[in-house]
């Protein structure tokens, strides 16, 4: 959906539509045909008016005031239906938006979640497809009945007097124009503002709620969270200043529109200076009555042009995620001819960046060959892990799964090469049966549990009240972080990937929980190519090879004696290493 220069909502919402398309147009006719038909009423009420200030013929004063609720009653049943038009068809849109936004993020790289945020993706995948729905549902009828009543009103008040009517029109006039000056391509500006504060606040708010145990431990304030509190206090600035430069304009417009029928009184004097007769009179009576509508009229062109900069807002961020660059589909017939892997002079540099998280890398990985991935925080090993399994694509380099380039392989074939285990475990509230079988939607029972046993989880399963049923976070069922991560270990055990990649998987185990972890870790990667990213360093002393990462780029590599021989970054920091699992309370 590309941006073009004058932003056109209502074609990329018959898009969405599809077949629907059609519903939207007859909502729209419908509503117009229910404003005319509004008004209709309040010509029959001129001829009630007239008939009584005229004592003539009062039997059709009757006549008048059914017609005039045959047509109220119309009009309401002909909205109605305008509205069960606009309904279906805003629903379709709404799933149509949230099916193709879905079917986008589904290719998107993973490494998108980590810069982006699910926060912010979520907020866009429901709120933005609910504005959209709200808009189509509600105010697009409401903004056509808001176009036709004008019109029709504008007939109105110049067919009986037109003099009368002229004179009410200028507060009318007025109020429009300070009614426009708070819309436009500013507006629409200030209007992606506020909801960037919103997005903003949300993440901000998160955060602050996810550290609140950490505020209450150590006795601090919101204060200490200085990044929530300067985004609330530039929100309320920003919120101050857009209401301060929205004052005038609107002041101006709510005094127009409420002075129209003080400028029916200023008409009746300059009417009846010379004296009144009958049709002076029930001018000035009708116009008492219908000039209101003015008000209502262009009140509602006023929300209804705030619902469309709501709207406008919503689609385009739904497009910045739908102009995401995608993973590239690969040739479906290239296949990995074994589970080597090999990097060549690849490097890396997130969104925004200044400098390459990952610099000029090559290495070699034999296949079923175990190596680990070691260095300071932040020197690359997890960007490094992440562009192998290609969460992200390379800024330049190769990245090869047995001599094949990942850029060329199907994204489901290398899916299927790789089984990765995060640092921080990630289960969803469904049953264990659920959770492990995410890798392998068609594994029986029987080989969930077979997983479950190589994974050391069985002690796990036991002691829930159903076994696998168990859903978890559910009647208070919840799960250790070390026992979350020998479930997260069965799914990898289930799905049998020839490449296994662990990122510090044992960094929230306890000692009784890291044993068996372990001991899952030894049965799972069994005539596997192994990728261990580690900071305890007493698990990769056996590796094949070790790969020291610093500042981006792979300074040394090669078996545990040999980098300790080498007197490099990884003997200083096994050195160092050495000295804290050594350090006891009270010395």
């Amino acid at each position: 959906m590309g941006k073009t220069e004058k932003y056109d909502h209502m074609k990329l919402i018959r898009e969405y539509a599809g077949g629907h398309k059609n519903l939207i147009t007859l909502g729209r006719c419908l509503a117009a045909v229910s404003a005319i038909l509004t008004l209709i009423p309040y010509y029959e009420l001129w001829l009630i008016i007239r008939t009584a200030v005229n004592g003539e013929n009062l039997d059709k004063i009757n006549v008048y005031a059914w017609s005039a609720v045959a047509m109220v009653v119309g009009a309401l049943l002909v909205y109605i239906a305008a509205l069960f038009c606009t309904h279906i068809a805003a629903f379709r849109v709404q799933a149509n938006m949230r099916s193709s936004l879905m079917h986008r993020i589904i290719t998107l790289p993973l490494g998108v979640f980590d810069e982006d945020g699910t926060g912010k993706i979520r907020r866009i995948v429901n709120d933005s497809t609910a504005a959209t729905e709200t808009f189509i549902a509600h105010n697009l009828p409401d903004k056509m009945v808001a176009t036709i009543t004008p019109i029709g009103l504008l007939v109105l008040v110049f067919a009986f007097n037109w003099k009368i009517g002229l004179i009410c029109m200028v507060p009318a006039v007025i109020g429009f124009l300070c009614m426009m000056s708070m819309m436009g391509e500013s507006m629409q500006q200030k209007m992606k503002e506020y909801q960037d504060a919103l997005d903003t606040m949300s993440s901000e708010a998160t955060e602050y709620v996810r550290g609140v145990p950490v505020v209450k431990t150590f006795g601090q304030t919101v204060h200490s969270f200085k990044r929530f509190k300067k985004c609330i206090d530039g929100f309320g600035k920003w919120t101050t200043e857009y209401t301060l430069m929205l004052r005038f304009p609107m002041m101006g417009f709510m005094t127009c529109i409420n002075a129209i029928f003080a400028f029916v009184v200023i008409a009746a004097f300059i009417v009846s200076k010379n004296g009144v007769d009958n049709a002076d009179i029930l001018n000035i009576m009708y116009y008492i009555i219908v000039t209101p509508l003015i008000t209502i009229a262009l009140t509602k062109i006023a929300y209804s042009g705030e619902a469309e900069m709501t709207l406008i807002d919503a689609l385009k961020r739904v497009d910045n995620i739908m102009e995401i660059e995608s993973l590239g589909g690969g040739r479906g017939d290239l296949k990995p001819v074994n589970n080597g892997i090999e990097l060549k002079n690849v490097s890396y540099r997130y969104k925004d960046a200044i400098k390459d998280a990952v610099s000029d890398v090559s290495l070699s990985i034999k296949p079923g060959e175990h190596v680990a991935l070691v260095g300071p925080s932040g020197s690359g090993k997890t960007t490094l892990a992440e562009l192998i399994v290609r969460f992200f694509d390379v800024s330049s380099g190769e990245i090869l799964f047995g001599g094949v380039n990942v850029k060329d392989m199907p994204q489901d074939t290398l899916m299927e090469q790789v089984s990765f285990v995060f640092q921080d475990s990630r289960l969803i509230k469904k049953s264990i049966l659920d959770n492990v079988r995410m890798t392998k939607p068609s594994a029986t029972e029987e080989e969930v549990l077979m997983a479950l046993k190589k994974a050391q989880c069985m002690d796990i399963i036991d002691k829930l009240p159903q076994g696998i049923h168990t859903v978890i976070g559910e009647n208070g069922t919840y799960l250790s972080g070390g026992e979350q991560q020998r479930i997260t270990i069965a799914r990898a055990v289930l799905k049998d990937a020839p490449i296994l990649i662990l990122d510090e998987a044992t960094a929230f185990a306890d000692p009784d929980n890291e044993t068996k972890v372990q001991a899952a870790f030894e049965e799972l990667s069994k005539n596997k190519t192994l990728i261990m990213i580690a900071h305890r360093l007493s698990t990769v002393i056996n590796a094949d090879k070790i790969f020291v990462m610093e500042n981006g780029t792979c300074t040394e590599f090669g078996k545990h004696d040999e980098l300790m021989n080498k007197n490099g970054l990884y003997k200083r920091m096994f050195d160092e290493y050495t000295r804290s699992i050594e350090w006891k309370v009270g010395e």
